[in-house]
């Protein structure tokens, strides 16, 4: 049974609760994203593998998930890395976000999201069961494949779009 953190808005843990149950109820707990660009400033994006319990079949950031309970939220953005893409990184904390949003499937994603960032110019080994694809994209690309299509995009993602270029999140 995984679990995950639950927080209130200042990021203070004030409990843990089952994944599913979290996001069946909306509660609030700890998330994060990693933003990972090459060299050339190209954008590391995946697709999430059909199977995911949410946003299966989608196009997102290169890595996303939860800290376990004890788990120092660093330490996970590395474990999930190396979990989902093979790759040994250590990306540094950018910000943090607070973002809710409703599933067709009755789920609740109820996040307060930590973003890092890291650079990587090699190829990612990536993990099937959790990544269907994956692709380096120009960033004014990518800015207008999220305007052009936002439908084929994670909620999370378009956000973090947003607050880094100003791009709209519909």
């Amino acid at each position: 049974m995984e679990e995950v953190i639950l927080v209130n808005e200042h990021d203070q843990q004030i409990g843990t609760m089952e994944k599913l149950e979290a996001h069946r109820k909306g509660v609030m707990h700890r998330a994060f994203s990693v933003m990972i660009e090459n060299s050339m400033g190209e954008i590391l994006i995946q697709k999430r593998a059909k199977s995911k319990y949410h946003s299966g079949g989608l196009w997102s950031n290169a890595c996303c998930s939860h800290p376990k309970p004890g788990e120092k939220t660093e330490e996970a953005v590395a474990r999930r890395i190396k979990e989902e893409l093979g790759i040994e990184l250590t990306p540094t904390f950018s910000y943090k976000f607070i973002y809710k949003v409703s599933f067709s499937n009755s789920l609740i994603e109820h996040e307060l999201d930590h973003v890092f960032v890291a650079t990587f110019d090699g190829i990612p080994k990536i993990n099937k069961a959790e990544v269907e694809d994956w692709k380096f994209v120009d960033q004014q690309q990518l800015l207008n494949q999220v305007e052009e299509n936002p439908a084929q995009f994670t909620h999370w993602f378009k956000t973090i779009l947003a607050d880094k270029y100003s791009v709209n999140k519909a």
